[in-house]
């Protein structure tokens, strides 16, 4: 609005030279500059009592205006509005060019641990936090994050979830997971979406609302505590293969693409250990069964997931094989 009075001006400033005193269009916009400007150069041409008249009102009515101008440009500067403007400009364009990401709504301290592991496997994601100090911990953090409300649609809109691989509902509370799950269902009933809960009877609530897989912190950190006190070599062992910075060995599920050589072969016929040095742990199928140790004989059909180990190299040269004609 102060960019459009102070354009109206100069138009008018420069309209009623050209209109009072006859001058040309460079002349007339030339003497609005230097009077709006209050510069004190000398009149363009002798200036008739109209003109000065005109010239009166110009500089009241124009003065005002770039002055106005000049104290909200440095009100933006000193409070900072400027850079954060600029920021939230450079974030909505990044944003825009993600594809295949994930969506992690919520940055306490789950939302937190996803962000940072999906930032060190270098998997593109976005953080959606409504409280202020969250957002900015995950901002310094090195995060693409933006400050909005994660239950409602348009916010998962302008985040992409058109595009979007997932989405993690980690927010605060079981009620806000619930709202965030539902919106994201309407919206992508493709969606992969993994939600937190605290409580069983969130945990059905968020299935019942379209969540396809319900995680809670405190079963989960119950179990492991258990299986690390009866079983620690089987838990250390676990750790060390799903670790994403164990580089000697890692454990990587490997969707099976339709058009691939894998297609209808076994798993002996594939030959996947001497290929690839790798060992099938388990075969995932379509309809979410899942083998474990599966049998030599055990048939690989398209889209399946194939659970392997193996070496992080190894396992790359798998994906490409599997993933052929995808």
């Amino acid at each position: 609005m102060a960019l459009g009075l102070l354009a109206g001006v100069l138009v008018i400033g420069t309209l009623g030279y050209m209109t009072i005193e006859r001058w040309s269009a460079w002349d007339a916009f030339y003497m609005t500059v230097t009077t709006v400007a209050t510069v004190g150069y000398r009149e363009v041409h002798p200036m008739s009592r109209a003109g000065q008249v005109f010239t009166v009102c110009l500089i009241l009515g124009g003065v005002g205006t770039v002055f106005y101008n000049f104290s909200l440009f440095l009100t933006l500067v000193v409070e900072g509005g400027l850079p954060r403007r600029l920021q939230t400009r450079r974030y909505a364009r990044m944003i825009d060019r993600l594809t295949n990401h994930f969506i992690v709504c919520g940055y306490g301290r789950i939302g937190s641990i996803v962000a940072r592991e999906f930032a060190r496997q270098k998997i593109p994601f976005v953080v959606v936090e409504r409280e202020a100090e969250r957002l900015q911990r995950a901002l310094d953090d090195g995060m693409l994050a933006i400050e909005a409300d994660a239950t409602r649609e348009d916010v998962l809109t302008r985040v992409g979830i058109d595009r979007a691989r997932g989405l993690i509902a980690a927010v605060g509370s079981d009620a806000e997971n619930v709202y965030t799950v539902l919106s994201a269902r309407v919206l992508r009933p493709d969606l992969l979406i993994i939600a937190r809960a605290e409580t069983e009877d969130a945990s059905r609530k968020l299935l019942r609302a379209g969540a396809n897989r319900v995680v809670s912190p405190y079963q989960i950190g119950g179990q492991q505590m258990a299986q690390t006190a009866l079983r620690p070599a089987v838990v250390d062992f676990v750790a060390l293969a799903t670790s994403s910075e164990n580089l000697e060995l890692a454990m990587e599920e490997v969707p099976i693409g339709r058009a691939s050589n894998l297609v209808d072969k076994s798993i002996l016929d594939a030959n996947l250990r001497q290929r690839f040095g790798v060992v099938v742990v388990g075969i995932q199928r379509t309809d979410g069964h899942m083998e474990f140790n599966p049998p030599p004989s055990a048939a690989i059909r398209a889209g399946d997931r194939l659970v392997v180990l193996g070496r992080a190299d190894n396992l790359r040269q798998l994906e490409i094989e599997a993933g052929k004609g995808a």
